[in-house]
């Protein structure tokens, strides 16, 4: 039997360190920049039903963010509210009255939030 190492023929095989420090995941970053990049601009949630037959949707207005980021951000809302939306001109809609939640979440994440 072989004495070597298992991580470090892993790593040799990956061309990778074993003693690495991990890096940081992305969506951390991401987060981080995101609340850099729209500073102390007030982001406004509204409640909207018009033209959706009477359904509600919780709309986010008021975004100072490049596109990445906005899409990045209204997928982390989504999936932190359980329900379906979309990141387009500017604004996030996320279906239902989830303004609560999306209040909670924003502010959570470092950013100036208020419900309209």
């Amino acid at each position: 039997m072989n004495s070597q190492d298992w991580k470090a023929m892993l790593g040799a095989a990956f061309n990778v360190d074993p003693n690495a420090a991990p890096e940081e995941t992305t969506q951390e970053v991401a987060t981080a920049t995101a609340a850099e990049q729209q500073g102390k601009t007030m982001i406004d949630i509204i409640l909207d039903k018009k033209g959706r037959n009477g359904k509600k949707a919780t709309i986010v207005a008021n975004l100072t963010l490049d596109e990445d980021n906005i899409k990045d951000l209204a997928a982390q809302l989504k999936r932190y509210c359980g329900v379906g939306g979309s990141a387009r001109g500017g604004e996030i809609l996320i279906q239902g009255d989830k303004r609560e939640a999306v209040l909670n979440y924003l502010k959570n994440q470092g950013f100036k939030a208020r419900i309209i």
